[in-house]
């Protein structure tokens, strides 16, 4: 059916995937000896509505499958990340904003287990929007999240980050405390405007804030293989960008919604959907890249 991600079934036989290039084989990555220290990877694009929070839930969840322990950090006022996994935010006492901008709290106290074996999440809800004008008069304003996260890195193999979608102070917080950008990117061709603004931001924090800062990769999601226009899209991104476009796209389909209102990622609510093998096979590339162990 056209739900199948193009490529999929025949990654590692040399066909051409979805970005013109030929699909190589990512190989299940092997059992973990112990867990630890995490990978920080900040889930960023300005532009809301391009897949963030959807692949933040279902990267984390593939990961996990895969035997990796992942904390995923709702990083957005909406939280939307939050609700997705089940979480009622407007009943939480305390959030990721209470670690922020209050002194006392423990990081371990305010990890929720979710549903899935091996994914744990920090929430956040709409409190989280006054922080970013209580950390203006911060010391080292930048730095805060890294801090928070800190106790938390010998835990964890991956910690994504599920930022909001600007470029303000939450998601500078969120790239100097992280070691690698998965950019999502809607496959519409105004989407790529904004990508030069994020990346020159990334430079910038690069150079003042993170050395350790890298472009872990650019993820074309809500695609649709049946268009020319997706197509030219994911083709005109990879001129743009080359080998930093994961292979891996993500295609757009009405499953997505159904799993954020059963609260649960697209790998359970519907295993054998083509949309969650493509997280697996996100998961498996991202593990290839070295961009998670």
């Amino acid at each position: 059916s056209h739900d199948r991600l193009p490529g999929t079934e025949s990654a590692g036989t040399g066909q051409t995937g979805p970005t013109g290039r030929p699909l190589p084989d990512f190989p299940t990555p092997p059992p973990l000896a112990h867990h630890g220290p995490a990978r920080v990877i900040a889930m960023c694009n300005q532009k809301g509505g391009v897949g963030k929070t959807t692949t933040t839930i279902n990267l984390g969840a593939a990961l996990a499958e895969y035997g990796r322990k992942v904390l995923l950090v709702d990083f957005d006022p909406q939280g939307a990340l939050s609700v997705g996994l089940g979480i009622r935010t407007h009943e939480l006492d305390n959030t990721i904003y209470n670690l922020l901008v209050e002194r006392g709290h423990d990081v371990h106290d305010l990890v929720q287990r979710t549903r899935t074996e091996g994914l744990d999440l920090i929430p956040a809800n709409i409190d989280l929007s006054a922080a970013e004008v209580q950390l203006v008069g911060e010391v080292a304003r930048e730095m805060v999240l890294a801090r928070v996260l800190r106790p938390l890195l010998d835990d964890y193999d991956v910690i994504l980050i599920d930022c909001q979608p600007s470029l303000g102070l939450l998601t500078v917080n969120a790239l100097t405390a992280a070691h690698g950008v998965i950019v999502p990117l809607e496959c519409e061709f105004f989407a790529m405007r904004g990508v030069a603004l994020l990346v020159e931001t990334i430079e910038k924090i690069t150079d003042r804030l993170n050395p350790r800062l890298e472009i872990d990769g650019i993820l074309a999601t809500m695609y649709d293989g049946r268009t020319l226009h997706s197509k030219e899209v994911v083709r005109s991104v990879v001129d743009h960008f080359g080998d930093t476009v994961f292979h891996t796209v993500i295609s757009r389909t009405v499953k997505f919604p159904d799993a954020t209102l059963a609260a649960e990622p697209i790998t359970t609510y519907a295993s054998t959907h083509g949309a969650a093998e493509s997280y697996r096979q996100l998961a498996r590339e991202l593990v290839a890249r070295g961009g998670a162990a």
